[in-house]
């Protein structure tokens, strides 16, 4: 199904949904980056006080990952089962809570035991909303919508990189240390907007009170068309799915993605602060950086969209990714280094605009709820091997330079298996087409 097969009152139709849930959505996955990376911002001070060296600081954001794995395939199954609106509210209250208790932290095995909580909180969130959007629009409208969802990710550095520097100032109020005060307050909104989905995000199009009930089955009609005329025959049952090789290398794809995209989230406000900026000023540096991500992003979407064109999207975003590690390894220019470790940023964070439009091209039903939360679960290891990499050869050789080019390897392995991806999508498309003739 193509854009072109909608009529104009069903293309107003998903514009209207799309006013109604992205901007929450939006703002969700906002406070839900926030409170997974702000101990970036924390580290400028944090380390010190706690007598963390790079290794432990590195090891103990990494291990969210170790419980985002661990509980995402089954919290994304549960989602399909009870709904989106309940189980995102218990999501987002249990992180709130745990991303609020990050201020007590006072050892390392304390550090490493709330960030393993934290991601066996959050687990299931990021591709519970991807699969959400699956239920209320067709595929060649989703790229888009991607785009303009995930610029959530740059827009809450560009939110939180200046607010976070400024709450570390606020030291000795109430006897608390500015990071504490930090990981409190921005705490908060995970908790409100928690309790807010149960009014404000319906389950599907079904449940939505302000469709009437035509608009509600033109919805469904559009999204049954969308299916019938997928050119990949798509899966539906959910252990085929878990085992399937266009699954399995997706996984390694996004891997090696978020290898360099947490690499990066993590450990630049260190890096720029390495350079000898004050915390103020690194907040607005870091905030510059992925305010043009922000802007980017949906551009980058709309492209793909416009083509109807996955794959080499995601690749093109790689190597650019990959090229901006490589220069901010090099250059020994403060600025040249800043706007190379920035254009490392932009790449990485486009490129999972045009790769979240893949999975449902060949996943639905059960299928997609489990695949994509394997996808997720399995890449989101990167995270974990993203920042400890780069933490554990700034503590070996007090550079990050080896650091830096291990996550530009990872964007570049990424676009060479994004590629692959290419030929298994084509093979699966010659068997449909066989098996329909």
């Amino acid at each position: 199904m193509t854009t072109s097969n909608l009529t104009l009152e069903e293309r107003r139709l998903f514009s209207r949904a799309a006013r109604r849930i992205i901007p929450l959505m939006i703002l969700l996955y906002t406070v839900s980056f926030l409170d997974r990376v702000n101990v970036g911002f924390a580290a400028l001070t944090m380390n010190a006080d706690l007598g963390f060296t790079p290794e432990i600081f590195g090891w103990g954001v990494g291990i969210f990952f170790i419980g985002y794995f661990i509980f995402e395939v089954p919290s994304n199954v549960v989602i399909e089962k009870v709904g989106a609106r309940l189980w995102i509210c218990r999501i987002m209250v249990t992180w709130g809570l745990i991303s609020g208790a990050m201020a007590f932290v006072s050892t390392p095995m304390s550090f490493y035991i709330l960030r393993f909580l934290l991601g066996a909180a959050e687990a299931g969130f990021a591709p519970g909303m991807i699969l959400y959007l699956t239920y209320w629009f067709p595929a060649d409208l989703r790229a888009k919508l991607y785009g303009t969802y995930f610029i959530a990710i740059p827009l809450a550095s560009v939110i939180g990189a200046p607010v976070s520097s400024w709450l570390l100032g606020f030291d000795g109020h109430f006897g608390f240390k500015g990071w504490q005060w930090m990981f409190i307050i921005e705490a908060v909104p995970a908790l409100l907007l928690g309790l807010a989905v149960l009014w404000f995000l319906p389950d599907n199009p079904a449940k939505a009170r302000w469709l009437s009930g035509d608009e509600r089955a033109r919805i469904a009609d559009c999204l049954a068309r969308d299916r019938a005329t997928s050119h990949v025959d798509a899966m539906h049952t959910l252990w085929p799915a878990l085992k399937d090789a266009r699954v399995l290398l997706m996984c390694g794809i996004y891997f090696s993605i978020v290898i360099g995209l947490y690499g990066i989230s993590f450990w630049l406000p260190q890096m720029v602060k390495q350079m000898g900026f004050t915390n103020i000023e690194v907040g607005w540096i870091v905030a510059a950086v992925y305010a043009v991500a922000a802007v980017a992003m949906p551009l980058w979407g709309w492209s793909s969209d416009r083509a109807r064109e996955r794959i080499w999207h995601t690749a093109i975003s790689c190597l650019v990714g990959a090229a901006g590690f490589i220069g901010g390894a090099y250059f020994q220019s403060p600025l040249l280094v800043i706007l190379s470790l920035g254009l490392a940023a932009i790449g990485t964070y486009v490129s999972i605009v045009p790769f979240w439009a893949v999975p449902p091209i060949f996943l639905g039903g059960t299928a997609a709820a489990g695949g994509i939360a394997l996808i997720n679960a399995t890449g989101n290891l990167g995270g974990f091997v993203g920042p400890y990499i780069v933490g554990w050869v700034k503590n070996t050789t007090q550079s990050y330079t080896a650091g830096i080019l291990a996550l530009a390897v990872a964007l570049a392995a990424a676009a060479g298996l994004i590629l692959m991806m290419r030929i298994l999508l084509a093979r699966a498309t010659l068997r449909a087409n066989s098996t329909a003739g």
